[in-house]
C-alpha cells in the first residue's frame, strides 16, 4: 500500500513540478511579449516625437542649425538650407565644411567665449546680396557643462533693400527739390538787388522762376500720387472705358509740346472698352505720350495702338522712333527716380516719377507694364487693362 502511495505522491509532485513550470514559463513568455511591445511602443513613440521635432523646425520661417559639443552640425532645418542655397546632409560636418563661411566659424568661437550674441548681422559672400541676422547661444547641461550651441538666422535682405530704397529716395527727393528751389531763389535775390527794375530782365527771369515753381507743383503732386498708390489709398472708380476718344483727348492736350519738336501723333488704336478708372488710365496715356515727345526723334513720329489678346485683356502700346534705351536700363526705367540720361531728363523738366506711376496703376488695375527698344530705332512701352463691356 505505501509503496503505491509514494508512487502516486511522487508523480503528483512531478506533475505539480511539469505545471509550475508550464505556468512560469507562459508568464515568462507573457511578459517577454509585455516588454517587447512596451519597447515598440517607446521606440514608435520616440520616433513619432523625432518625426513631429522635425516638422515643427521645418515650419520655421527661420533658419536653425544645432550644433553637439564637437562643433559639428547635429540638425539643420529646411529654412537654413534654403537661405545658404544648400542640398546637401549637413549632419556631422563642421561650419567650414559644410558652408565654407570664415565669418561664421568665428561667430562659433565668439558664442563659445561669450555664452550668446544676438542680432548680429551677416552678409554671405557667395549670393549678389543675402543679409542674414543671427542670434546664437551656448546649450548646457544641468552640471553647466556645454552640450552644444542653437543658432537662429533670419533674413534680413528684404529690410535691408527697403531700407537702401529709402536712402535713395530721400537723397532723390532732396535732389529734385533743392534744385528748382536754388533757382528760384537765386534770381528772387538777383530781383531784390536791382534787376526788377529793367523790365525786360525782371520778365525772363519771373518767367524761370514761375517755370521753377510749376515743376516743384508737378513734383509734389507725383511724390502724392506715388505715395497713394504704394499705400493702396488710391481708390479706383472703374466704369467701361472707350479708349481711342482717351488717346485723343490727350493728343489734343499734349499737341503744342509736339508741335515744338515737329513730332507726328498717330492714334492707331481700334475701338476698345476696358473697365478701368477713366481718369488713371488718361494719366497712364498722357505719361507715356508725353515721354515719347520728349525723348523721341525730332520731327520723328509718337504711334500709340493695341490690341485684344488671348487672353482676353487689352494690350496698348506707345512708341517712339527715338535714340532707344540700352538694354541694361529696360528693367530698371520704372523705378522712381531712375533716369537713362540724367542730364538731358533733368533739363526737359520730368520728376523721375512718371513711369513708377505709370506701373502702379497699370497693376492696381491687374495689368502688366513692360518696354522694348533697340537703340537708334526707338522705344515702345506696352500695357495691359481689364476688357470692358461694349
Amino acid at each position: 500500500m505505501w509503496p503505491f502511495l509514494t508512487i502516486i505522491a511522487i508523480a503528483a509532485l512531478v506533475g505539480l513540478h511539469f505545471w509550475w513550470r508550464a505556468k512560469f514559463n507562459a508568464q515568462k513568455n507573457q511578459r517577454v511579449a509585455e516588454l517587447e511591445t512596451f519597447q515598440r511602443r517607446q521606440q514608435q513613440v520616440s520616433l513619432d516625437a523625432k518625426a513631429q521635432q522635425q516638422v515643427l523646425f521645418n515650419s520655421m520661417l527661420e533658419g536653425l542649425l544645432l550644433l553637439d559639443r564637437n562643433r559639428k552640425i547635429y540638425l539643420a532645418n529646411r529654412a537654413f538650407k534654403n537661405l545658404f542655397g544648400l542640398k546637401i546632409e549637413l549632419r556631422g560636418k563642421t561650419i567650414m565644411e559644410a558652408l565654407r563661411v570664415h565669418e561664421l566659424d568665428e561667430l562659433v568661437k565668439r558664442v563659445e567665449a561669450e555664452g550668446q550674441v544676438f542680432e548680429h548681422e551677416l552678409k554671405l559672400p557667395e549670393f549678389s546680396e543675402r543679409w542674414l541676422q543671427v542670434n546664437a547661444a551656448v546649450i548646457s547641461n544641468a552640471a553647466g557643462e556645454r552640450e552644444g550651441m542653437i543658432l537662429v538666422f533670419h533674413d534680413l535682405t528684404r529690410l535691408k533693400q527697403l531700407e537702401r530704397q529709402r536712402e535713395e529716395f530721400v537723397a532723390n527727393v532732396s535732389h529734385e527739390l533743392r534744385t528748382p528751389l536754388s533757382l528760384i531763389k537765386g534770381y528772387v535775390e538777383t530781383l531784390l538787388d536791382g534787376a526788377r527794375n529793367n523790365p525786360e530782365v525782371a520778365e525772363r527771369f519771373l518767367q524761370i522762376i514761375e517755370r521753377n515753381t510749376n515743376r516743384l507743383d508737378l513734383l509734389i503732386q507725383d511724390l502724392l500720387a506715388i505715395s497713394a498708390l504704394e499705400s493702396g489709398k488710391m481708390k479706383l472708380e472703374l466704369q467701361s472705358v472707350e479708349l481711342r476718344p482717351l488717346v485723343e483727348k490727350v493728343f489734343n492736350d499734349l499737341h503744342s509740346r509736339a508741335e515744338n519738336r515737329g513730332i507726328k501723333l498717330v492714334n492707331e488704336l481700334p475701338a476698345m472698352t476696358a473697365n478701368a478708372d477713366v481718369n488713371r488710365v488718361d494719366q497712364v496715356l498722357a505719361n507715356l505720350v508725353d515721354n515719347a515727345i520728349k525723348y523721341g526723334r525730332a520731327q520723328g513720329t509718337v504711334t500709340v495702338g493695341g490690341e485684344k489678346t488671348d487672353a482676353g485683356k487689352l494690350e496698348i502700346f506707345v512708341r517712339d522712333d527715338g535714340p532707344g534705351i540700352p538694354p541694361e536700363a529696360l528693367d530698371r526705367v520704372f523705378e522712381r527716380f531712375y533716369r537713362v540720361d540724367k542730364a538731358r531728363s533733368r533739363d526737359q523738366g520730368g520728376t523721375g516719377l512718371g513711369l513708377s506711376i505709370v506701373k502702379h496703376i497699370v497693376q492696381s488695375h491687374g495689368g502688366e507694364v513692360w518696354a522694348k527698344s533697340e537703340l537708334g530705332k526707338g522705344t515702345t512701352f506696352y500695357f495691359t487693362l481689364p476688357a470692358g463691356h461694349g
